[in-house]
């Protein structure tokens, strides 16, 4: 392994900044991909997750919620060389599948132009190849089970509170990056500095987990689809799992959930809102999963900066966590670590400087995909039946067709680029504004065009 970090020093890290001693909170996704990252860049990485090994516990803690593998998550992978490791097993999805109040359903390709698509992987799964690739690497240490109770920045000093262990650990490392989720204990901590902004908020509605379980080891619905229950207030989706399950997202108002209170309550819901998707699911299965837990709370959280001196680092969800409905909360984690990389591979950077570009180049960025998750929650549960939205969609998809590098639709920019999300944003303004103004020029040579035959009939 010695070699392996050899060569890629030798193939481009930025050897000015000289090898640290790293500490990662959080061993998930971001986590595990960041300590992969670090240690090829040579440096000593202690990872740190307040849960057991999840390859070896029986019952993994925290959200199963099957996760959409899309262009930014790919190219981080490729980074690290496991993209392929991971496609392997993943199911494409080419689509929406739309299921209307009636059952009757209607497909919504992502990319009919070049057939793009987004990949449905299990985020246990997915899990586990970055920690095992970590593995390999003698300069990635694993401390399971280990929550950080406080950290001092200025000292690199930090402490963790173990199960049947009266004693903290404590540690200490040059750099501490908190990949520790939306609840991040390293942002609690950077939140008690001076300078540093922060914001959440909850939404109103809740989510539930449901499954439709594989019928005689075959899908019960077309599998390269992500399906769609829009219901104005409320809606329901649905991945693909490798067992030839789906995962099933059930996103309703907390006062809706509230309402349903018995067993006949909630067929009938479904009976009346999701009559197609209840005999996939399964009466009996549907009660039990509804009734097993409450629904869960989803937020969206905002803070500037990412880093504190050097001597600190926010990645992911412990930065930017948002709501799950644009598909790009592991994403524009994983991104995150693409642009720091690439920042540290400056010739003559220092580690305040890249911590402190990092900060001045993400911000912006990762705003923007906390307010289009939002977004399109709305869009997804609401504007998909909606015929100006169909319009919009076979309008982009078309303008697309012909002219690939100057009409790039919204969606498309966000799930199958690497351009900066804000630049979506305004990308999507710049194409309302010139819609408008074809709109307003067709509708007003109209007009012109009917008072003139209306004269002329008239004379």
């Amino acid at each position: 392994m010695s070699e392996c970090i050899k060569n890629v020093n030798a193939n481009g890290t930025n050897l000015s900044i000289p090898p640290m001693k790293v500490a990662i909170i959080g061993g998930g996704l971001v986590g595990s991909l960041a300590a992969l990252n670090f240690a090829r860049n040579g440096h000593n990485v202690h990872l740190y997750e307040y849960r057991e090994d999840i390859r070896t516990a029986e019952l993994v803690q925290g959200r199963s919620i099957n996760l959409a593998l899309s262009q930014r998550g790919r190219k981080a992978l490729s980074s690290v060389g496991l993209e392929e490791e991971v496609l392997a097993t993943a199911i494409p999805m080419r689509g929406r599948m739309l299921h209307d109040i009636k059952g009757r359903t209607s497909v919504v390709l992502y990319d009919p132009c070049t057939n793009e698509c987004l990949y449905s992987v299990g985020r246990k799964h997915l899990n586990e190849i970055l920690l095992n690739a970590g593995e390999k690497f003698p300069n990635i240490h694993y401390h399971f089970e280990h929550k950080l109770k406080k950290a001092n920045f200025n000292e690199g000093s930090m402490s963790f509170q173990r199960p049947y262990e009266e004693k903290d650990a404590v540690a200490t490392a040059d750099l501490i990056v908190g990949a520790d989720g939306a609840f991040s204990a390293v942002r609690q901590q950077m939140s008690k500095t001076l300078g540093f902004n922060y914001s959440q908020e909850y939404i109103e509605h809740g989510y539930l987990e449901l499954c439709i379980p594989a019928k005689n080891d075959e899908f019960q619905m077309p599998p390269n689809y992500l399906h769609i229950w829009p219901r104005n207030e409320f809606m329901m989706i649905a991945l693909p799992n490798q067992d030839k399950s789906f995962t099933v997202t059930l996103s309703m108002p907390f006062k809706v959930f509230q309402g349903i209170q018995s067993h006949q309550e909630l067929l009938d819901f479904f009976r009346k809102y999701y009559t197609d998707a209840l005999p996939l699911i399964g009466e009996e299965m549907l009660i039990k999963d509804f009734f097993k837990s409450k629904p869960q709370f989803l937020l969206s959280i905002k803070c500037n900066p990412f880093h504190y001196g050097d001597k600190a680092l926010l990645l992911g969800d412990a930065a930017h966590a948002m709501v799950p409905y644009y598909g790009q909360g592991m994403n524009a984690g994983m991104e995150d670590c693409s642009i720091f990389f690439s920042i540290l591979h400056q010739p003559h950077i220092t580690l305040a400087r890249a911590l402190e570009q990092f900060t001045e180049t993400r911000v912006q960025d990762a705003h923007a995909i906390c307010d289009l998750a939002m977004y399109n929650y709305v869009e997804m549960r609401d504007l998909t039946k909606r015929f100006s939205f169909k319009c919009r969609k076979f309008l982009d998809t078309t303008l697309f067709r012909f002219f690939p590098s100057v009409w790039v639709p919204l969606y498309n920019s966000v799930s199958f680029t690497s351009m900066p999300y804000s630049k979506c944003i305004a990308n999507r303004e710049w194409q309302d504004e010139i819609l408008k103004k074809v709109f307003g020029a067709t509708l007003f040579f109209a007009l012109t065009l009917s008072g003139a035959f209306i004269y002329v009939n008239n004379m």
